[in-house]
């Protein structure tokens, strides 16, 4: 199968790297990989097209919804995601840690959460969801949630 690998790896310091390694553990399922760097694009608009159509060429997506640049995952990533779901394709996701958000909030607030009319608030007084889900709805319903890393998400995938 063709996969494409959603998630902000590409913004690591070692991503050339990380590409490498993600490619050839694929390649050792029999699958291909297909990356975000892959292509030549500069722009933000030809890295768009060249995403989205690689997102179309696929088989199906692994998408990295670890948190980026705070508690929820990146946001370009969960795009991703949206897009592969509407062009019916199979999303399998991972995590580190898929505990409930409503306890991973908990922590990452410092356990400064609060109730109001009988849901739970953060410290802004903004309800959070608690449907035992590790992420949002949104992508917990629609994505395949494996913890782990990405040869898990691999071999989740390969399992159905």
């Amino acid at each position: 199968m063709k996969i494409y690998l959603a998630g902000p790896d590409v913004f690591r310091p070692d991503a050339l790297s990380w590409a490498e390694e993600a490619r050839a553990l694929l390649a050792r399922h029999g699958h291909h990989a297909l990356i975000p760097s892959d292509n030549d694009e500069t722009s933000a608009e030809g890295i768009f097209r060249a995403n989205i159509e690689m997102i179309s060429e696929s088989d199906a997506v692994i998408a990295n919804l670890d948190p980026f640049r705070g508690c929820e995952p990146d946001s370009g990533t969960c795009f991703e995601i949206g897009c592969a779901i509407a062009l019916g394709k199979r999303v399998v996701a991972y995590l580190a840690d898929t505990r409930p958000q409503l306890d991973k909030l908990a922590e990452f607030y410092g356990g400064t959460l609060a109730r109001r009319e009988g849901r739970v608030v953060d410290p802004d007084g903004l309800t959070i969801e608690n449907f035992e889900l590790p992420v949002n709805l949104m992508l917990g319903i629609s994505c395949q949630i494996v913890q782990g890393g990405l040869e898990d998400a691999v071999l989740a995938l390969a399992a159905g």
